[in-house]
């Protein structure tokens, strides 16, 4: 399971014009699953991303968390983050979610994010079209990945 975490002071997403999420101050979260990726992975990546101290305290130093500043999260499903393109100039997803199983996963993955105290969460449309606009802060863009064989 991987998630693209990038601190942005607003971001939104749009489909057919219309937006279908909009944040200010908090994450922007391109988020992909995996072939064999189970809840445990998205627990972790959760857990991970709502305590991320990435946020800057009174010192200007990276100290605070998205709960701490009272951030949103924007949570896009992307199965390009799968993308392998070790032959030739045309990527393969065969490592990516079969669909049904990664918008399960996807919607779990935003709901333990609340659970962990990320109060605002905004979605984009899971399979659709996205047009996906941000204000990076910083920039900070952070990598998170969790490889269910790994363990």
């Amino acid at each position: 399971m991987k998630a693209v975490i990038q601190r942005v002071t607003s971001a939104d997403v749009k489909v057919d014009g219309q937006v279908k999420g909009s944040v200010g101050q908090g994450f922007m979260i391109l988020f992909g699953a995996g072939h064999g990726d189970t809840a445990e992975e998205a627990d972790w990546l959760a857990h991970k991303t709502a305590n991320m101290r990435i946020f800057s305290d009174e010192n200007g130093k990276m100290n605070l968390s998205i709960k701490d500043v009272g951030g949103s999260a924007l949570v896009v499903s992307q199965f390009t983050l799968y993308a392998d393109c070790r032959r030739g100039n045309r990527p393969s997803f065969t490592d990516a979610c079969e669909p049904e199983k990664a918008d399960e996963l996807y919607e779990y993955f935003c709901d333990a994010l609340r659970a962990e105290g990320v109060t605002d969460i905004q979605k984009g449309v899971f399979g659709a079209d996205m047009k996906v606009s941000l204000v990076n802060d910083g920039p900070v863009t952070i990598i998170l990945e969790r490889d269910h064989r790994a363990e």
